[in-house]
């Protein structure tokens, strides 16, 4: 008999993934504010969608009750564009409330789940520069590193529960079917691609093939706990990622988008998520026993843009 899987954000880049890997071997059950939108985008036979307010165990609490898994992937797009106080705030509650109130139906659960993996990013580590961060490595500073410890100091009181708890830090997720590929890809296009900033700042990022296959791994090994960086384990510079983005496409890698532009642009947003860099290793997941299927940026985006990632997602 299958196993109940509950994922949240499960109509998100890596959630239509997530759901498409683990349909064959388990129920899918896929949390949604919009259940009707969130079927039409799953189709009824990747997951069961039930509706959630993100905010309370109100109408689906039950479906965490003997899950194998419970994986909350919920939160706000943090680089959709500027961000006001108010878009700031809806990026935090986004993704603390939807932490607690997973808590809360676990809490209240007869029969728990087997693990809950909660969403973090390397947001966590803020800017560091040319700093080697494993998940050893202490929160940094600015608004994503402390939406990122609110969240993971929620989804920490899951021991108290009797549910081993798994926080994946994910890095930059590479695929084509969303994220934040096809937007680096499209001034290549036009031979108008080129870095941002100096260049200089760290690229830590992950396929979404090896993302998909690292939640499977952290679910599936009853072991693992605790915080994971989801990253390949050779980062990059994001000069050295455009430039090996140009490679691929037969593009150059000519133009670049100086700091105080972006700052014009897109303010605070553009310090944390554009020109801020973090040079994350996934350590304990090595350590773990995961093996990676790419390692290096210029294999992996090849195996992207030639359509291994998409043929992946819809399998």
């Amino acid at each position: 008999m299958a196993k109940r899987i509950v994922i949240t954000g499960a109509t998100g880049f890596i959630g239509r993934a997530l759901c498409r890997e683990l349909r064959g071997d388990h129920e899918v059950v896929a949390l949604s504010r919009d259940a009707r939108r969130a079927a039409d985008a799953l189709g009824g036979d990747v997951a069961r969608v039930v509706e959630w307010d993100a905010r309370t165990t109100s109408g689906w609490a039950r479906e965490v009750v003997g899950a194998a898994a419970v994986v909350n992937l919920a939160g706000e797009n943090v680089a959709s564009g500027r961000w006001s106080r108010s878009q700031k705030e809806s990026i935090r509650q986004s993704r603390v409330h939807s932490a607690r109130a997973m808590l809360d139906a676990l809490e209240a659960a007869s029969d728990k789940p087997g693990v809950w993996v909660q969403a973090s990013a390397i947001g966590f580590y803020g800017s560091r520069v040319d700093e080697t961060l494993d998940e050893d490595a202490g929160p940094g500073d600015g608004f994503l590193a402390d939406v990122c410890r609110r969240v993971e100091a929620v989804a920490g009181k899951s021991d108290g529960l009797g549910v081993r708890g798994v926080v994946i830090r994910t890095g930059v997720v590479l695929g084509t079917g969303g994220g934040a590929l096809p937007k680096l890809m499209a001034p290549f296009r036009f031979y108008l691609g080129g870095h941002v900033g100096n260049g200089k700042q760290w690229f830590s990022w992950i396929s979404l093939r090896d993302e998909i296959r690292a939640i499977r791994f952290l679910i599936e090994n009853k072991r693992a706990r605790g915080a994971f960086n989801l990253t390949a384990p050779e980062p990059v510079t994001m000069k050295a990622f455009c430039q090996s983005l140009g490679q691929v496409l037969g593009r150059p890698a000519w133009l670049a988008v100086p700091s105080p532009v972006l700052r014009l642009l897109a303010g605070e947003m553009a310090e944390e998520v554009l020109l801020a860099g973090q040079k994350v290793v996934p350590k304990r997941l090595v350590e773990a026993g995961f093996e990676f299927e790419h390692r290096d940026v210029g294999s992996a985006l090849k195996a992207i843009i030639q359509g291994e990632e998409h043929e992946h997602e819809s399998a």
